[in-house]
């Protein structure tokens, strides 16, 4: 059989509810279909429009075999440009941030514009249709401060997403922010580890001590069973909602994507050592409730994110390898928050580097453990796992349907 057939039988013979086989995490085929399937069919997280504030500004970002750059136009508008020019195929931008005028070809000055036209090639004017040799856009789109990417010919339907999502960020104003401090780590395991690993908090108690200062630990907030039930967490909607703050657990239903907002551990703010706001200045002057927790925001394959009243946290997830996975983490605060006197990098970023930090010590271990072959998959623990058996149903059910196989029915914790 080839990968398709045997992913596919993988798949239909899985047992709800055990984790995967070993070829998931470990086979470069099966890496290639989830790229070719997954990664190059579907929206993405990119950024975000704040990175970007003026025409020229620009960032790149690296999808699978996609180099891809994101920037602001003449006109004010974002859009995204494979970055790959169109007379040989070399990439022009190779920094992963910058401000440009034109954007130029450093291998022969084949020169375009922001909208991706090319304005000049060297020598070979009046012999190139300048019409048809612009460089190839991506498909782009911003909603709530954050910019999305597909680089699929024929991309499905942004807009689901983008109601949801400016419904629950837009009080917010990401838009508006500015990024504090950026991060960006190597996990030497598969892309579905660091996912299956975030959908949990089994493991916070034994491996987060500094998250857990702030973050519950129950099912019910890093998970999303029996989350209705909470009355801790419905009294945070009832109050966050008075105050105008969309805060109640959506799903998608194909299990995409999430949006809730949930209490943080006593009177805590937000993500520091002592409880208290990290930033003197609030995230954004729509929003005067103290106490409204974090807006917690999912969206597979790519990121998830925590918004708070002080500052936001966003992570966005790429493999680069069947067992190396890039996670880029982003602080945003206040577009007038001055570092020294409103926040300290240090305070703002203690807790998700430690944190961050200490996941990819678990997930590489995680990894180590299923190379071997005596690995076998084993039972989530329904109670803790939720989110991590939702992930993986959505994985599966999604690789099916991409892969030509029969449609897998999303279990309970869906």
């Amino acid at each position: 059989m080839n990968a398709t057939d045997t992913m596919l039988a993988e798949l239909q013979a899985r047992r709800p509810g055990m984790s995967l086989d070993r070829k998931f995490y470990t086979d470069p085929e099966f890496y290639r279909l989830d790229l070719e399937t997954l990664f190059y069919r579907d929206w993405l997280f990119a950024g975000h429009d704040c990175e970007i504030p003026a025409p020229g500004d620009y960032f790149t970002i690296q999808i699978g075999d996609y180099p891809i750059i994101v920037l602001r136009g003449r006109d004010g508008a974002i859009r995204a440009l494979h970055n790959s020019c169109r007379h040989r195929g070399s990439r022009i931008c190779s920094a992963p941030k910058g401000a440009a005028k034109r954007l130029v070809c450093p291998y022969h000055q084949w020169t375009y514009d922001l909208d991706g036209s090319l304005i000049r090639a060297r020598q070979q004017d009046g012999r190139i249709d300048k019409t048809q040799s612009g460089l190839k856009p991506v498909r782009c789109e911003s909603a709530g401060g954050y910019i999305f990417v597909c680089v699929a010919p024929v991309a499905p339907s942004f807009e689901p997403f983008r109601a949801q999502l400016e419904r629950y960020a837009s009080p917010h104003k990401l838009a508006d922010a500015r990024i504090a401090f950026e991060s960006t780590i190597v996990e030497n395991g598969n892309w579905k580890l660091v996912w299956e690993n975030n959908r949990e908090c089994y493991h916070c108690a034994a491996n987060h001590p500094e998250l857990c200062r702030t973050f519950p630990e129950r099912p019910t907030v890093s998970g999303i069973q029996d989350v209705i039930g909470d009355p801790e967490i419905t009294a945070h909607w009832d109050r966050c909602e008075a105050a105008g703050l969309p805060s109640e657990f959506e799903l998608s239903e194909s299990g995409q994507y999430r949006t809730s907002r949930v209490p943080l551990v006593d009177k805590a703010v937000s993500y520091t050592m002592s409880g208290r706001a990290a930033v003197g200045r609030g995230l954004s002057d729509a929003v005067t409730e103290p106490n409204i927790g974090s807006l917690l925001i999912f969206h597979y394959p790519s990121t998830w994110n925590h918004v708070l009243g002080d500052h936001a946290v966003t992570f966005q997830v790429l493999p680069i390898g069947p067992m190396q996975t890039q996670v880029r983490t982003k602080w945003l605060v206040h577009k007038d928050a001055v570092e020294g006197k409103d926040y300290s990098v240090e305070e703002l970023t203690h807790v998700w580097l430690a944190t961050n930090d200490q996941d990819r010590r678990v997930v590489e271990e995680n990894q180590i453990g299923i190379r071997s072959p005596a690995y076998e998959p084993g039972p989530y623990a329904p109670d803790h796992e939720g989110g991590v058996m939702q992930f993986v149903e959505w994985y599966c059910r999604t690789m099916q349907r991409n892969l030509g196989g029969e449609r897998a029915s999303l279990s309970r914790v869906a």
